[in-house]
């Protein structure tokens, strides 16, 4: 769990083989609800117990290596990221933004220092925030997110003040997404082997650590 920047309430949704939500918008101009059924599971990787991981449209980028954490309070990106322009790909592609000037993403993030207990098993102060446009199939949304330092593997996280924003509800079992619109529920598959591969290197940095220690 990840605790520290802006708190949003709201409510908690977890599904395991079968979840109903029922989600009445305002004024009542539309009503949806979002189901996991075990159709919803046909054709993920076995054995399966990863996270869900999933690629996520931030400014005019595919990002890759977003994972969706229902236990962080706040949505955080890597301080490397905004320094290499948002390149996430795996290979070495220099990316370059449209800010109205040459000067980096680096260069938009708002001065703020908050805490986040227990990121990485430790805590760690943020180098600030910033304000980025990320659109999820069609859903736009200016979204804050927390800028740290370090390598916490995923280049993203999307934490409780995303995902109740554009009310998603999310299903690690399901390896999925989903969340309303007028013209029905929208769905974001996970990547399971992208999941796979950042929890190898997870596991291979904290072995690395312990020989060291």
């Amino acid at each position: 769990m990840i605790l520290g920047g802006n708190e949003i309430n709201g409510v908690t949704f977890s599904a395991l083989k079968k979840t109903k939500v029922s989600i009445t918008h305002s004024k009542g101009l539309w009503e949806n609800d979002i189901t996991f059924t075990e159709e919803d599971a046909d054709g993920f990787l076995l054995p399966h117990n990863d996270a869900l991981v999933i690629s996520l449209n931030v400014l005019d980028f595919k990002i890759k290596r977003v994972l969706v954490d229902l236990g962080s309070s706040a949505n955080i990106i890597q301080w490397r990221v905004l320094e290499q322009n948002l390149d996430c790909s795996n290979t070495i592609k220099r990316v370059l933004v449209d800010l109205g000037s040459s000067a980096k993403l680096t260069g938009s993030i708002i001065p703020a220092t908050n805490l986040l207990a227990r990121f990485n098993l430790t805590s760690v102060t943020t180098r600030g925030e910033i304000l980025l446009l990320t659109n999820a199939e069609g859903v736009m949304k200016t979204t804050l997110f927390e800028v740290v330092d370090g390598d916490m593997g995923y280049n993203f996280i999307l934490g409780r003040p995303w995902l109740h924003e554009v009310k998603a509800v999310p299903s690690t079992y399901h390896q999925l997404l989903k969340f309303p619109m007028p013209e029905g529920n929208k769905k974001i598959w996970g990547d399971q082997p992208a999941a796979r591969e950042m929890n190898a290197i997870l596991v291979s940095s904290s072995k690395g650590k312990e020989n060291v220690a």
